[in-house]
């Protein structure tokens, strides 16, 4: 049987954000915040509160010990490289990167209390496989890599930290990059398992993640992207 865990979900409002909410309550009390999307399901292991990542004010609402944080703000922000302003590379880069930065700091002496721990953040496939127009989620996601490894050397062996790595999926972020079945259909295509992943998909890596199965596991980076990072077929 699983003991009751106490886990932050940073933007777990909205997308793989909610959908790790969703996995994490079945078993442990969860601690999410919300910036532009209002939480609607309330529950008595669910506690919510309002924080922008940008103002690092982080709002007074943890218990002493937390077990487990996942960082879920991003932006996907493709355009040419010659039409990125440096003003649009900080802006993105204060976000996913400098957010994480301060969340995970905010909350560091919470994450020391507990036996063990476990901090994920999100990278792109963007980053380790390139395309076109994504030079700035790539730079910002790549930082993250970069943090990851970095983390997990510093905080070994109590605090485990790793990363996912999605493609395109299914979320409010990515609303105009699949808002007509032309595009679902052509982005599909574009994957080995011939869809587009699912909040879920990424949730249940997760998951995993912050579980007591991956305990032997940090410093990694976890491609969950319908095999388009590795394979052509």
């Amino acid at each position: 049987m699983t003991s009751s865990k106490n886990y932050l979900i940073v933007g777990g409002s909205s997308g793989i954000g909610a959908s790790i909410v969703t996995n994490l309550m079945c078993e442990h009390t969860v601690y999410s915040t919300y910036f532009k999307h209002t939480p609607v399901e309330k529950a008595e292991n669910l506690h919510s509160a309002f924080y922008n990542v940008l103002d690092g004010e982080f709002p007074d609402f943890l218990p002493e010990v937390l077990h487990g944080i996942v960082y879920c703000p991003g932006a996907i922000d493709l355009k040419p490289f010659h039409r990125v302003s440096s003003d649009q590379l900080i802006a993105d880069f204060q976000l996913q990167v400098v957010g994480a930065f301060k969340t995970i700091q905010a909350i560091l002496s919470r994450l020391k209390k507990a036996d063990a721990a476990s901090i994920v953040l999100f990278s792109t496939v963007a980053v380790q496989t390139g395309f076109p127009f994504h030079s700035m989620v790539a730079s910002s996601k790549g930082a993250i890599e970069g943090l990851t490894r970095s983390l997990a050397a510093e905080l070994a062996p109590k605090i485990r930290v790793n990363a996912v790595a999605p493609s395109l999926t299914a979320t409010p972020l990515a609303a105009n990059l699949i808002n007509t079945e032309e595009k679902i259909h052509a982005n599909a295509a574009r994957h080995p398992l011939r869809r587009i992943g699912q909040p879920s998909d990424i949730a249940h890596a997760v998951s995993y993640l912050l579980s007591d199965q991956s305990a032997w596991v940090t410093g990694q980076v976890l491609a969950v992207d319908g095999g388009i990072s590795r394979l052509r077929v």
